[in-house]
Parts: C-alpha cells; structure tokens; sequence
C-alpha cells in the first residue's frame, strides 16, 4: 500500500488567506495577486512584522481548509498509507491549534497519522504533497509540489494546482497510468 505523506500548511490549510486578511486588518488593504507572486505574504516590504503572529497562541486554529481537501483526503486515506505531516516546532502554539484544526477538519485520520516534526527528512514515504521545494528535495519518494503563491516560479516536481488535480493524479495511477 503507498505511503502518501500530506503536509498540513498551504495544502490543507489556506494560511495565505489568513496572512492576507492580518496584512488588511494591519494596513488597511490587501495585497494584490501581482505583489505576491513567488513571494510569501510577509515578505512585502510593510508586512515582515505578520511572521510574528505565527507564534501567537490560535493562529493556525482557524485557518480555512482548501476546497475540496476533505473529502480527496478521505478517498486518499481508504486506498493508502496517509499521513499528515507538518512542521509545528518553531511555533509552540501550533501544535495544539494544528492537532484541533485536524480533528475538526479531517476527524478520521487517526492521532497516529499525525506527524509534528521541524525537519521533514525524518519522514519516508513514495508520494509527499507539499508547497515548499526544499520538503521536496529532501524526500525519498515522488514529489507532488501543490501550487501557492510562492511557489510559481518553482520547477523539477509534478505541480498540483488544486485538491481535485490531487485526486485525479492518484486515480491516474491506480488505474496504472504513468503520471509520475
């Protein structure tokens, strides 16, 4: 059965958003899709400071969930080796506010597919899907780099741009297509 290892923020979780709406409520605007292509949010010159609120108690509470995650993750979890994997260490507060987002959001992975980590090389797996390279590059399996603002400009993996394009890749292969 193939290890699928799920990373949690900006392929679950819609962090981007929640940067967004702190940078308006902070300046008074949002920033336009042109200013953050291939950046993080808090990368703009005004904003460095909005990295701070990632270690505030409930940041990663309420986070949306992408469309159509839960239930191309569900069909992932009944047909393979699941795991959700995401780094929480250098937030302390994260770790509860992920573990709640999780049981809220995805309530049939069960706690011992839940990996925190600070460094993702621990993990092994044949499929990783996650939105930064450098996960990527130290996994031993397939690569599924999902598409996010600060990725676009990113190239060496298979992109995925959306929970649906996730889905219709694995099926893809369980009816033995070549797609990797």
């Amino acid at each position: 059965m193939p290890r699928i290892i799920i990373d949690m923020d900006e392929v679950l979780a819609d962090t981007y958003v929640k940067f967004i709406d702190l940078h308006e409520q902070r300046f008074g605007r949002r920033p336009s899709a042109e200013e953050l292509h291939g950046i993080k949010v808090y990368d703009l010159p005004e904003a460095a400071e909005l990295r701070k609120a990632m270690y505030d108690p409930g940041f990663f509470r309420d986070v949306a969930l992408f469309p159509d995650a839960a239930e191309v993750v569900r069909e992932l979890y009944d047909a393979h080796e699941v795991f959700i994997v995401t780094t929480a260490t250098e937030f302390r507060y994260s770790f509860i506010d992920k573990y709640n987002w999780l049981e809220e959001h995805l309530p049939f992975i069960h706690h011992t597919r839940i990996v925190f980590c600070g460094d993702k090389r621990i993990v092994h797996g044949d499929y990783m899907i996650d939105d930064k390279v450098s996960n990527l590059a130290g996994f031993n399996g397939t690569g599924l780099l999902f598409t996010s603002f600060h990725n676009v400009h990113a190239t060496g993996y298979r992109r995925v741009n959306n929970w649906l394009e996730v889905r219709d890749y694995f099926r893809a292969l369980a009816n033995g297509a070549e797609t990797a």
